[in-house]
């Protein structure tokens, strides 16, 4: 259900837990042109399941970044190796602390999908909470093994706010 014109009114009573914040003293305005952005930029902008249209949460999908091995965790990668390892040359040189052949194999084959729900609070703090996962741009190409498990790591507040920014066509 795309909300191109819908302008939600009613800010949440709160911060939810796994939201991060990208502004305090934010103003309904600076939403309303975030998402309005997402729209033009061509981003899905739908409701938050079970939010009434005047509650001011939505989810913004659809943008894509290449070349986004950097944000992979590579910690989280080589701990879940060691209990179901794979034959790999990127994953041998993982585990011996050289991340840049998985990295090269991640910029080749793989793109990271940035979903997020942005939200405005009654205390007029603009949040964010990201979804973000790396998927292959063609199913198979790749010769990572399918069960790798591949997490993006935390991001610092500066970089969410600039990818939510790139989300919305702001920068």
């Amino acid at each position: 259900m795309p909300l191109n014109t819908d302008r939600p009114s009613r800010p949440l009573p709160t911060r939810p837990a796994g939201y991060a914040e990208l502004a305090r003293y934010s103003s309904l305005g600076r939403l309303w042109a975030m998402l309005g952005g997402a729209a033009r930029a061509g981003r899905q902008v739908t409701l938050v399941r079970g939010d009434a249209p005047d509650v001011c949460r939505r989810r913004v999908s659809g943008y894509v970044l290449g070349n986004a091995s950097i944000f992979l965790d590579e910690g989280r990668t080589a701990r879940d190796l060691e209990d179901g390892f794979a034959p790999h040359p990127a994953l041998l040189a993982l585990l011996s602390g050289d991340p840049y052949p998985l990295r090269a194999e991640l910029n080749a084959h793989f793109e990271l999908r940035v979903d997020l729900v942005l939200a405005f609070t009654a205390r007029r703090d603009l949040i964010a909470r990201p979804e973000l996962r790396f998927a292959p741009l063609v199913p198979g190409l790749s010769s990572l093994p399918d069960d790798l498990t591949l997490d993006a790591r935390r991001l610092g507040r500066d970089e969410l706010h600039l990818l939510v920014q790139r989300a919305c066509g702001l920068a």
